[in-house]
């Protein structure tokens, strides 16, 4: 790889994006100085049993609305125009072909996900294809995984600066606070009719609301109470 422009890649279902992935992809620029970050919503996520519960048009709006108005964050539709499950391998490999080379790509991904890498499709050939970014989620920190993939912990280094300007495709650990939310939790909320405004960006809880998405109870009347809203009660 070469000193061309670093480009973070934040694949997943997305659904929806939450303020954990803002955070994480933030968390990831601003250690390793990346130029941009491409929020990429997958098709079939090949490590969850059932579909995503919204459309692919819907997480990809909704991955655009997160990133509106952010300098150097956008959004791309890559993977959900590509058929098949959204193996991270096969994800990079269209990356390679789409013009991005000769950008040196960052592949971007929570702690907790990144230790079972091992289960990972075309592992651990998928590590040579791009660098990449491990962030601490609540609970799994980045620093950890030396001790818990100690046969990785060679290409494993401290997320800075001066670490991005590295030759080899490697692991950098980024220990950095991200918010304690999940799609999951976010999911189960709506289908309860309980408030997210604290949990997904302003802009994605209105189109959430808007199309009914996540709830058990359709468009209508499942809307959140005003003055919880007004007063940011969670």
């Amino acid at each position: 790889m070469t000193s061309h422009a670093r480009i973070g890649i934040l694949g997943g279902t997305l659904d929806p994006v939450h303020t954990g992935h803002l955070e994480a992809a933030e968390a990831a620029r601003g250690a390793l100085a990346l130029d941009r970050v491409i929020f990429l919503p997958t098709r079939v996520p090949p490590h969850r049993p059932s579909e995503p519960a919204a459309s692919s048009c819907h997480r990809f709006a909704m991955a655009s609305l997160a990133v509106n108005g952010v300098a150097g964050f956008e959004a791309s539709d890559l993977e959900l125009r590509a058929p098949g499950p959204s193996y991270t391998a096969d994800t990079l490999g269209r990356l390679h072909q789409s013009g991005l080379v000769p950008a040196q790509i960052f592949f971007i991904t929570g702690a907790d996900a990144f230790a079972e890498i091992d289960t990972w499709h075309r592992f651990p050939e998928v590590l040579d294809m791009s660098h990449f970014v491990v962030v601490s989620r609540p609970g799994h920190e980045a620093l950890a995984l030396r001790t818990r993939l100690p046969r990785l912990a060679d290409r494993m280094a401290p997320g800075t600066r001066v670490a991005a300007q590295a030759s080899q495709p490697s692991i950098f650990l980024v220990d950095a606070r991200t918010a304690d939310v999940s799609s999951t939790d976010i999911r189960r909320r709506l289908s309860a009719g309980e408030p997210v405004h604290r949990l997904v960006p302003p802009s994605v809880e209105t189109h959430i609301r808007q199309h009914g998405l996540y709830s058990s109870r359709g468009t209508a009347g499942w809307f959140l109470k005003p003055a919880d809203h007004l007063h940011g009660k969670d």
